[in-house]
């Protein structure tokens, strides 16, 4: 495991910490490569239900490790999932993003790549790439504008400014606005209440709500149909039913 990406399994819950606070956390290729494995890993073990991703140090991420790729040309990208092996291709099971600091530029997309966003009330957002002549081409001028407001979200885009935390909880973009210091502890709380739930149902919740967008509304439900069907007919399903009826916590297998 690289030192540059730190995992810690709680209670069921990935937490993976981007480790590089003497960059803000800035990605380079060797991290990108980190985290992909980690995200990699993440969707094949079992004991894992879902993941949080924060960074080190006080901060989310500033991005793209400029410094490094000035000196290499390399960008942090990795095959089909993209910058910091996430923002094209994300895992599996559910991502929520602890920001503390700034979530700027590339980290800002990372952000946007997680299913649900935890910040702390003096946190920063921004897509400041049109400052530097450049373009968010990691997602953010795809994602952003689907997550709130379309005339916001272009505001944000074009001027660069930092877009705070509590606005972006206002414009929904933040599920879970928490004290300075505490976006680990609230993203984790959010995470138990998911981890508490059946995983196959979860995954599969996931799977739908992210290939719906693309589906016309004359056949989403005979796309949804074979993707659905079989969580009714799962080991899971029954037990669920039975520990409800028994009044008992369930025990997932995720069958």
């Amino acid at each position: 495991m690289s030192d540059l990406v730190k995992t810690e399994n709680v209670d069921g819950v990935l937490v993976i910490t981007i480790n590089r606070p003497e960059a803000r956390n800035a990605i380079n290729y060797e991290t990108a490569v980190a985290m992909a494995e980690v995200f990699e890993r993440m969707d094949e073990d079992s004991s894992v239900a879902l993941g949080i991703l924060t960074g080190a140090g006080g901060t989310f991420s500033s991005g793209m490790d400029l410094k490094a790729f000035a000196a290499t040309g390399q960008r942090p990208l990795v095959g089909r999932r993209g910058f910091g092996g996430l923002c094209e291709k994300g895992p599996r099971k559910p991502l929520i993003a602890a920001v503390e600091g700034y979530a700027l530029a590339g980290g800002c997309e990372l952000a946007l790549a997680c299913d649900m966003i935890v910040a702390a009330s003096n946190a920063n957002f921004g897509l400041p790439e049109t400052k530097r002549g450049l373009v968010p081409s990691s997602g953010g001028m795809l994602r952003l504008p689907q997550r709130i407001p379309y005339h916001i979200a272009v505001e944000v885009i074009l001027t660069g400014e930092m877009f705070p935390a509590e606005r972006a909880h206002h414009f929904g973009l933040v599920n879970r606005l928490v004290e300075p210091g505490k976006a680990l502890e609230g993203a984790l709380e959010l995470a138990r209440i998911i981890a508490a739930n059946g995983p196959l149902a979860v995954q599969t919740a996931k799977e739908i709500i992210q290939e719906s967008r693309d589906w016309r509304q004359a056949d989403m439900f005979d796309l949804q149909r074979p993707r659905s069907s079989p969580i009714f007919e799962s080991a899971d399903a029954k037990e669920g039913a039975r520990a409800f009826a028994e009044k008992r916590k369930p025990v997932w297998t995720g069958k």
